[in-house]
């Protein structure tokens, strides 16, 4: 009886635990699962490596990956930005290479013109080889023969103008009178007193910029002497190219990369071709243009009508713009000395041989050799004139059309060599491919850009 009390006492006591475990088991069942995980990352912070950054907890908000800044811009923005900056590295370099070729204008015009000079006499420099004499002997004949004619033209276009400057002068003052009075009667009603305010204005213009004639005057012999230097520059240049134009041609490929070599060594015999065809067309044009034109202007007796032949001759080579100035020079002349009625006719001659010309003459002779589109030919001659004057007008034309010819080659080079063929389909008649080699020959493919295979 003595021991049941502590017995009884245990029993509770152990009754006591068990429901003290329950209470906290049901707390634990009631507790928010957020607060259970702060503790046990609490609990793992302690244990996570120093400078390490834990995971977010599980109970954080779930944020939506940024998408990457590239595909959040627009594929045509993306596609305009490449091109961009892509167009502005080629203006970048299209400004310096304008800035350069300013400075040295007079070198650069002196070396395309003696190119030109090159490619009218080389044909002769090959007949001569072909005949069997040396390469210097034929270089020297060919070179002396075609200086010597270029100076006969201009000796004999000064000697007629010093020769008829003054009958000339007293003509001129003729057809004035003449021009004035057939204003006078014209249906424009033009008053003698509106006829003479403008001689006035003239005369006193003329008076007012003494100066600026003076000075124009200082600079006419500063532009003398530039063109006295880069004829000799053009002279010396035309004679190397006749000569060595293979060496000098096998030189310039070994500053092209090795990988665009082959195809820079198709393409310069074909720009050759191309430049040698639009020079003796243009002669050829200019020569029958010159002849039927002097023809008319003699018949009509326009005075000086062979200088002015010579000089639509000289003319005939800026596109488009020279023929339009010789034959104005032309009718001007005629109307101040022959009258009204003549200078009306030398205009019919004139439009009749040019439309000759744009419609049979060009196309006959420079037939497929030369393609350049109308459109071109104007903006060529007009930023060749805004760049480098005359000159620049001078080039322009035949400067696109060797680029026409190059960029078409290296295209079809490109996309045949893609598909691993010859671009032989696309040669003009009578040239070969490049040769498979990474060198090409010197004799076949460089020489022949400045020197006939023949």
């Amino acid at each position: 009886m003595s021991k049941l009390p502590d017995w009884l006492e245990r029993v509770g006591s152990e009754l006591t635990h068990l429901g003290e475990r329950l209470e906290e088991r049901k707390a634990e069942a009631d507790e928010p699962h957020g607060v259970r995980a702060v503790e046990a990352g609490e609990a793992e912070d302690h244990h996570a490596a120093p400078g390490q950054v834990p995971p977010p907890p599980d109970y954080a908000p779930a944020v939506a990956a940024r998408p990457d800044p590239v595909a959040a811009v627009p594929w045509g923005v993306r596609v305009a930005a490449e091109a961009g900056w892509r167009l502005l590295v080629l203006a970048g370099t299209l400004w310096v290479l304008m800035r350069v070729i300013s400075a040295i204008q007079l070198v650069v015009l002196a070396f395309v013109g003696a190119l030109l000079v090159t490619a009218l006499l080389q044909p002769t420099v090959a007949r001569l080889r072909r005949a069997g004499l040396p390469r210097g002997l034929a270089t020297a004949l060919t070179a002396i023969l075609g200086f010597v004619v270029m100076g006969l033209v201009g000796w004999f276009v000064v000697w007629q103008v010093m020769e008829n400057l003054d009958s000339l002068s007293s003509r001129v003052q003729d057809g004035i009178q003449e021009l004035k009075r057939w204003l006078l009667h014209s249906p424009f009603h033009v008053t003698e007193q509106q006829i003479n305010e403008v001689a006035k204005s003239l005369s006193d213009s003329i008076g007012h910029n003494t100066n600026e004639i003076t000075s124009a005057g200082l600079q006419g012999v500063t532009v003398i002497m530039e063109i006295l230097t880069g004829m000799l520059l053009a002279m010396f240049s035309t004679l190397f190219l006749l000569y060595d134009g293979a060496r000098i041609w096998q030189w310039a490929l070994k500053l092209v990369p090795a990988q665009a070599r082959r195809g820079v060594a198709g393409a310069g015999p074909r720009a050759w071709r191309t430049l040698t065809a639009y020079v003796r067309g243009t002669v050829i044009v200019a020569l029958i243009d010159a002849i039927f034109i002097g023809l008319g202007l003699f018949f009509l007796d326009v005075p000086l009508a062979v200088p002015l032949a010579v000089f639509i001759f000289l003319f005939a080579f800026i596109p488009l713009v020279g023929a339009v100035m010789s034959g104005a020079l032309a009718v001007v002349v005629a109307l101040v000395t022959q009258g009204v009625f003549t200078g009306l006719m030398v205009l019919v001659v004139v439009l009749a041989v040019q439309q000759i010309e744009g419609h049979v003459l060009q196309p006959l002779i420079l037939g497929r050799a030369v393609r350049v589109h109308p459109l071109a030919v104007v903006l060529s001659v007009a930023a060749g004139g805004m760049i480098a004057g005359i000159g620049g007008a001078v080039v322009a034309v035949p400067l696109v059309a060797v680029t026409n010819t190059v960029v078409g080659y290296l295209r079809a080079y490109g996309r045949d060599q893609a598909i691993g063929t010859a671009p032989t389909a696309h040669a003009p008649a009578g040239t070969a491919p490049p040769r498979p080699e990474s060198e090409p020959r010197p004799d076949a493919g460089t020489g022949s850009a400045l020197e006939d295979p023949a």
